[in-house]
């Protein structure tokens, strides 16, 4: 089977750096009708990473989904990093994903089915991996192609995990480490080291399903995946809904190989200045911070790790136990109380 068209020469932003820009999106929806239910424990009003419902006093379903262009080269590695990023939004909310349908758009005139076919099994072995029982989908023909999942979990209505309930003194952890978007505009130009951005795919497509287990084991209740908003703008939506300061130490933020010399060289995806829009205006940058390590906060992640708010005496024991899947997990900031100058997030 023919699978070695490569995805990458389809697009021009691809990964979760395709997203449309938060800033828009926000004004966008908030005047969208909603039809509220007790039964709704998590909607679209927090900007969480799924929706939760409740089904009875000892289970809530999670329903959540995603899909988007070409972040590599090969069809197979593409399902695979596309269905993990899917499953990540169960597992950002401390869930157990179930179950998945496959949402497909493809040119089936302009690239061999073949290429389709590879994209499916790296979802289906995806889909294997985690547990979870894919039973069909939804296909169009569209150009790019585009692929993804909707995915549905489960978890205790007492033990959701949500973006809404970090608390002065927390620190923060983050899985895994930053870079992705980089090394994906770098691999399109020909700058990216090829070890490199193979160590970006394998990131990628690690599930974050180890992380949800040890978040629910350690009673942890803030939580969010960093995707295509960067890591800054999903923190600064966990300082909005909880009400309250984080502040992030750029040098202690985990990078993948190469993205920091990508960034010296100027190779900045524009995905990363649409997120600054987003953040600027609550957030507050150090006087000398690094350029480049700004930039890497602001760097579209697809598939990217977990970010968790852990009350400091259950760190080390986290920290312990995530390196054991992670090993680029660290701590790289703390939650304060609301800062008088508004601002919600700071950069040092």
């Amino acid at each position: 089977m023919d699978t070695k068209f490569d995805l990458m020469t389809t697009v021009e932003y691809g990964g979760c750096s395709a997203k449309l820009p938060a800033s828009e999106l926000e004004k966008l929806l908030g005047d969208l009708p909603t039809l509220s239910d007790e039964r709704l424990l998590v909607g679209s009003d927090t900007h969480d990473d799924a929706m939760v419902w409740k089904i009875n006093d000892d289970t809530a379903l999670i329903s959540t989904t995603d899909f988007f262009p070409p972040v590599c080269s090969d069809a197979y590695e593409f399902g695979q990093i596309a269905a993990s990023n899917s499953l990540s939004d169960i597992y950002a909310m401390g869930g157990q994903a179930v179950s998945a349908l496959n949402l497909v758009m493809f040119p089936s005139n302009q690239i061999p089915m073949s290429v389709l076919h590879g994209m499916l099994r790296g979802g289906a072995d995806k889909c294997i991996e985690a547990g979870v029982v894919l039973g069909g989908g939804h296909t169009i023909d569209d150009y790019p192609p585009k692929y993804g999942l909707a995915v549905t979990g489960t978890v205790h209505p007492e033990h959701i995990i949500t973006n809404s309930k970090a608390r002065p003194g927390d620190l923060l952890i983050l899985t895994k480490a930053l870079g992705t978007g980089v090394l994906a505009a770098g691999r399109r130009i020909g700058d990216a080291d090829e070890a490199d951005f193979q160590a970006a795919l394998e990131s990628m497509k690690q599930l974050n399903k180890a992380a949800a287990e040890i978040m629910q084991e350690a009673g942890i209740r803030c939580a969010t995946d960093i995707t295509g908003f960067s890591l800054l703008g999903h923190a600064l939506k966990i300082a909005r809904e909880s009400r309250v300061h984080l502040e992030i130490d750029s040098r202690s933020i985990p990078q993948l190989s190469g993205a920091y010399e990508l960034l010296e060289e100027g190779c900045i995806p524009g995905a990363a200045f649409r997120n600054l829009k987003y953040v600027e205006a609550e957030s507050g940058f150090a006087p000398g911070l690094d350029y480049n390590l700004k930039m890497l906060a602001l760097d579209a992640q697809t598939s990217g790790g977990i970010l968790m708010c852990v009350p400091e005496p259950s760190v080390a024991v986290v920290l312990e136990k995530l390196k054991q899947h992670y090993p680029s997990a660290s701590v790289i900031g703390k939650a304060a109380a609301a800062a008088d100058d508004g601002k919600l997030l700071v950069l040092k």
